[in-house]
């Protein structure tokens, strides 16, 4: 049986054996066009008379009769398709892009020929690929306008291209254009987001003398690279209702001359939470004195240190507005912190007063509801407050030498307690006045610094500007200079850390001085 089944009529050998029957007589050359060049001749007349698409590229053979054997019939004709209904009219097709050009006619040659013409890699009659429904929101991206060839004239730059922000429609192409880049020679436009700080770098009719950034490091050898400061320290914060700048930037003359900053800034927070207090302390070097940065920063460190060893005691009294123990107790740690100035002074081999430092400190409680602001310190700067643009001068007024008695701590101009009115001292027994000798063993230590102190409680809107002398002087002596810092410090929102460094380096001719400043600004 077959594969199909059916049994097979004859002996499925029978076609092998009549194919060789060694009795049969010869074929011989048939009469019919059936040789390979008669073939050949046909193919090539068929694909000569046939255009694209009018069917098969080699039709069938015609059918030739076997030399013997009983007569093959010839194929049935093709069966044509039943009739059906005459196909609806094709719809307009989208716009596409134009179609390829007709593939041209073979020419007909052998198989073992080379190809005519140059070679070429063969294309195919294929309907161009469907277009993707167009999008209601995407407008149709015109055809790239034709490249013109290049001239020499000068060609006008091309107009800026805006983006688009709607979004695009899944399947759709590419109907955003991406931004153009910046044409060369224009300045990039600032985001809209970001407000521009004012442009003005100095007030005053002129400019002032030295460059207004640094040219010259300070020299140092390396046995002191622990004393090396940077040109310009920032810091900020924000705690409770207030926001926190500090910024110290070496003056113009130091920066020319390549001297160190003699301005020590230090910001500190000691504790956590509603009982947390920030420290924030600047000092000021002597001026033309050999370590002057150095002893700045040593009285900040030393103050510091003292402070944040009393930190749970001086929160409480800021928050319950102790005004008379924060003063006594804020001047005896300052003193402390002098006595080591004077101490450190001794063993470097120089005067006291060759080795010290202006101190100027706030104090400021993390609990949202505690407003009270805390100011002490010793030696010159300014402490000011901006309330409704106008400027207001805080600084604490200073006693006399000869007022200062009472509860002052001892060395810093209060009477000795076996001391009467007049001043000399009494006998414990016999109550008799003894005079000072006559022979003075050493010289009298100079006299201390007046303390400074002063507790305020901030209102909303308030701005408190500690500063050092670089800062003050300008404040006070140059009426431009304090407008144009009111000005830009006015508004509610409190600047950024570049913005405020900005600030604190408006310059004024005749000031070139080292800059140390710290605002709070209230919410």
């Amino acid at each position: 049986m077959s594969q199909q089944g059916e049994r097979p009529a004859a002996h499925e050998d029978d076609w092998w054996r009549r194919l060789y029957d060694e009795t049969a007589a010869d074929a011989r050359v048939s009469s019919a066009a059936d040789s390979l060049d008669d073939r050949f001749d046909s193919a090539s007349a068929a694909v000569g008379a046939a255009g694209p698409g009018a069917g098969a590229a080699f039709p069938e053979p015609p059918h030739v009769a076997p030399a013997d054997g009983p007569p093959v019939p010839p194929p049935p004709p093709a069966v044509p398709p039943p009739s059906s209904a005459p196909p609806p009219p094709p719809l307009p097709a989208p716009e596409s892009p134009p179609p390829p050009p007709p593939m041209q006619s073979v020419q007909a040659r052998a198989p073992w020929e080379p190809p005519v013409g140059p070679t070429r890699p063969s294309t195919f009659a294929t309907p161009p690929p469907a277009k993707p429904p167009s999008v209601a929101e995407a407008p149709p991206v015109p055809p790239p306008p034709p490249v013109a060839a290049p001239t020499t004239a000068s060609v006008p730059p091309l107009p800026r291209r805006q983006v688009s922000a709607k979004p695009k429609a899944a399947g759709a192409g590419p109907t955003t254009p991406l931004p153009a880049a910046p044409i060369p020679g224009t300045a990039p436009e600032p985001p809209p987001a970001l407000a521009a700080r004012p442009g003005l770098s100095y007030v005053g009719d002129r400019p002032p003398t030295y460059d207004a950034e640094p040219t010259a490091l300070p020299a140092t050898v390396p046995q002191e690279l622990d004393g090396l400061v940077a040109d310009t320290v920032l810091d900020g914060a924000r705690y409770g209702t207030y926001t926190l700048r500090a910024a110290s930037v070496r003056g113009d003359s130091a920066r020319f001359r390549g001297e160190p900053r003699r301005d020590a800034l230090l910001t500190v927070r000691f504790g956590a939470a509603e009982n947390a207090l920030v420290l924030v302390a600047v000092a000021s070097g002597a001026r033309a004195t050999e370590g002057a940065h150095l002893a700045a920063a040593d009285a900040c460190r030393w103050i510091g240190g003292a402070v944040g060893r009393s930190h749970l005691r001086l929160s409480e009294d800021i928050r319950a507005g102790r005004r008379g123990d924060l003063k006594s107790g804020l001047h005896r740690l300052t003193d402390r912190g002098y006595g080591k100035l004077r101490a450190r002074a001794v063993e470097r081999g120089l005067e006291p007063e060759e080795y010290t430092a202006g101190l100027r400190c706030l104090l400021l409680s993390a609990d949202p509801a505690c407003r009270t602001r805390v100011f002490f310190g010793v030696g010159g700067g300014g402490l000011f407050r901006l309330r409704d643009g106008v400027w207001q001068d805080l600084e604490p007024d200073v006693p006399d030498a000869g007022a200062m008695t009472g509860q002052a701590v001892v060395g810093f101009g209060s009477a000795s307690p076996e001391s009467r009115a007049d001043g000399d001292l009494l006998t414990m027994d016999l109550g008799i006045a003894t005079p000072p000798s006559p022979y003075v063993e050493s010289p009298p230590p100079p006299p201390a610094p007046p303390f400074r102190f002063r507790a305020s409680v901030a209102r909303p809107g308030d701005t408190l500007l500690l500063c050092s002398t670089g800062l003050a002087e300008p404040l006070r002596g140059e009426p431009a200079f304090a407008e144009e810092l009111a000005e830009r410090w006015t508004p509610q929102e409190p600047p950024g850390l570049a913005a405020f460094l900005a600030d604190t380096q408006l310059r004024v001719k005749g000031y070139a001085d080292d800059r140390t400043s710290v605002g709070v600004w209230e919410a």
